[in-house]
C-alpha cells in the first residue's frame, strides 16, 4: 500500500473521531484547550493501537487470507466505509441534540476513542491481508487522528455540528473507494 492510500485511509478512518471532537467542543460547555487536546490524543492512541491488534489477528489466518485478501479489503473496508455514511446521513437528517449538562470525564473520552477506533481494528486485518508495514501504518493512522481532533475540537467552536456529520460521509466514501481500488487492482493483477 503507498504512503497515499495509506493516509488517505488514516484520514478516512480519523473522521469519526473528528466527528465526536467536533461535537465534544459543542457539547461539553467550558471544554478547556487542555482537555481537547487530552480528546485529541485519546482518540489518536486509539486508532493508532486497534489497527495493531487487527493485524497480529489477521496473521494467525496468515495463509488462507493471503488467498483473499482482496476480497478481505473490499469486504472490511466497503462494509466499515458503508456504516460511516449511513451513519453521517441519518445524523444529517436527524441530528442529535447535546447531552444535558454532562461533563466531560476521562471515561466519557476513552469511550468515545475505543468506539470510534473500532473501524481501525477490522482495517487492521485488512493490512494482515495486504502485508503492510503495521508499525508505520499505525504511526500515520494516530498522527493524522490526533491532528484532525484537534482541528475537529477547534472547528467545533467556530461551525457547529454540521461538519462532524459531512466529515463522517466523506470518511466512509474514501473507505469504499480504498477497497474498491485495492479489489480493482488484485482482479487486473496489478
Amino acid at each position: 500500500m503507498s504512503i497515499t492510500m495509506l493516509f488517505f485511509t488514516a484520514l478516512a478512518l480519523s473522521m469519526d473521531a473528528f466527528a465526536v471532537s467536533v461535537s465534544n467542543s459543542m457539547c461539553f460547555t467550558g471544554l478547556s484547550k487542555k482537555q481537547g487536546l487530552a480528546n485529541s490524543a485519546c482518540f489518536g492512541l486509539f486508532q493508532g493501537i486497534m489497527p495493531i491488534i487487527g493485524f497480529f489477528a489477521g496473521q494467525l489466518l496468515g495463509n488462507f487470507i493471503a488467498q483473499v485478501d482482496h476480497w478481505v479489503a473490499l469486504i472490511l473496508l466497503g462494509f466499515i466505509g458503508g456504516k460511516m455514511l449511513l451513519e453521517g446521513i441519518q445524523a444529517l437528517r436527524k441530528p442529535e441534540s447535546c447531552p444535558a449538562k454532562q461533563n466531560f470525564t476521562l471515561k466519557t473520552m476513552v469511550v468515545q476513542a475505543i468506539a470510534t477506533s473500532i473501524d481501525a481494528l477490522a482495517v487492521g486485518i485488512s493490512f494482515a491481508a495486504l502485508s503492510v508495514n503495521i508499525w508505520g501504518a499505525a504511526g500515520i493512522i494516530a498522527l493524522t487522528t490526533f491532528v484532525c481532533c484537534l482541528i475537529g475540537v477547534f472547528l467545533g467552536h467556530k461551525f457547529g455540528l454540521l461538519l462532524g456529520d459531512w466529515a463522517q460521509i466523506f470518511g466512509g466514501a474514501i473507505l469504499v473507494g480504498i477497497g474498491l481500488k485495492i479489489f480493482v487492482e488484485h482482479m487486473m493483477g496489478g
